[in-house]
């Protein structure tokens, strides 16, 4: 099963530490990239990081400098460091899991995980 599973949301005061995880069944350093998105209730998807499976990262201007996006290879894990979280960071996450498939690019989305800031 490719799709991925994120955990580690929860609850936390503004100021605070989170960290995400999303796990999956492939290499994932077999994909084209992994990112973690976020959408804040009536507002759209937006992007928050993103590496290639080379290694490059790029960071949403908003999060830039508080989040960070690794990886562990041998556990197939992507995570996403949150800190010095903001109440408008509250969001359900998700992880995305891009790859070829049979000359296509195809993404793999996780069910999400809920963050909550808290003033």
């Amino acid at each position: 099963q490719v799709q991925p599973v994120e955990s580690g949301g929860g609850v936390v005061q503004a100021g605070g530490s989170l960290r995400l995880s999303c796990a999956t069944s492939i290499n994932i350093f077999s994909t084209n990239s992994m990112a973690w998105y976020r959408q804040a209730p009536g507002k759209q998807r937006e992007l928050v990081a993103t590496m290639t499976s080379s290694g490059s990262t790029n960071y949403a201007a908003s999060v830039k400098g508080r989040f960070t996006i690794s990886t562990h290879n041998t556990e197939n894990t992507v995570y996403l460091q949150m800190n010095s979280l903001k109440p408008e960071d509250t969001a359900v996450y998700y992880c995305r899991l891009s790859r070829t498939f049979m000359g296509d690019e195809i993404h793999d989305w996780g069910q999400g995980t809920q963050v909550t800031v808290s003033s």
